[in-house]
């Protein structure tokens, strides 16, 4: 794929598919399924490092497991998260991290919210380099929003991330993550931008979908009620180290 296919598919109203993934070994599977692309998120600092939210994940994380996930899956296009304050910090600096993470592999970025730094985002793509917006849900802002809650309950809230849309697409984004906001609200966005939308716990009326790959294969103790896990990964690797501890022990 290429940024130019994410309007294509939405105009033949062909579902994109996407996952998480930090390294190189699951690259590697992703790259030999029928998952379209790949999104190395700023989640990796909860999912690989074991942090409480997204917000520790430095640009050297990001860089880090971009190189490897690119190494595993050289076929599949790549969006790398900037991670947290990375477009607060100015121009010069937000433009030197986003290409960081493209010489790293990544086919583009994302970045969380877009009312406030529409400057920086227009740059970056005037730079060349792709942006995905990141609505709804931004676990970035898990400190103001008091937690990873849902988002868009009110109508205040709802037209709020309409805006937001609205304001990407203006600014140049090729597509927009929406994160845990009402069905309704994801479908209307949909159908009211130009821009293709990914979605995530808001219903199927989106353009395509992403889940997180632990939680989708069942490796993570508690995925969010959205999810549907497709395997008990957990369940099968503890067993296979017990058969191979027993294997062990019995000589």
């Amino acid at each position: 794929m290429t940024t130019l296919d994410f309007s294509i598919r939405k105009k033949e109203h062909h579902p994109i598919s996407m996952v998480t993934c930090y390294d190189s070994t699951f690259a590697r599977l992703v790259n030999e399924s029928d998952v379209d692309c790949i999104l190395i998120g700023d989640s990796l600092a909860m999912v690989i490092h074991g942090e409480n939210t997204t917000i520790p994940a430095t640009i050297d994380m990001m860089e880090m497991h971009t190189k490897a996930v690119r190494k595993g899956a050289p076929d599949k296009f790549i969006v790398a998260d900037m991670p947290f304050l990375a477009t607060r910090k100015g121009l010069s600096y937000a433009v030197e991290c986003a290409g960081r993470l493209l010489c790293a592999g990544a086919n583009a970025v994302k970045i969380e919210r877009i009312s406030t730094q529409k400057e920086t985002i227009s740059y970056l793509v005037e730079s060349g380099i792709p942006v995905m917006a990141h609505l709804g849900l931004t676990p970035q802002f898990y400190n103001t929003l008091g937690g990873h809650k849902r988002q868009g309950k009110t109508d205040t809230e709802a037209e709020r991330i309409k805006k937001e849309a609205q304001l990407a697409v203006e600014c140049g984004c090729f597509s927009v993550l929406l994160e845990c906001i009402p069905p309704e609200i994801a479908a209307d966005i949909t159908n009211s931008i130009d821009a293709a939308t990914i979605g995530i716990g808001c219903g199927d009326g989106t353009d395509g979908q992403v889940l997180v790959l632990h939680d989708m294969l069942g490796l993570t103790e508690c995925a969010p009620k959205f999810v549907t896990k497709y395997m008990e990964g957990a369940a099968l690797v503890k067993d296979a180290l017990n058969q191979y501890a027993a294997k062990v022990a019995a000589h």
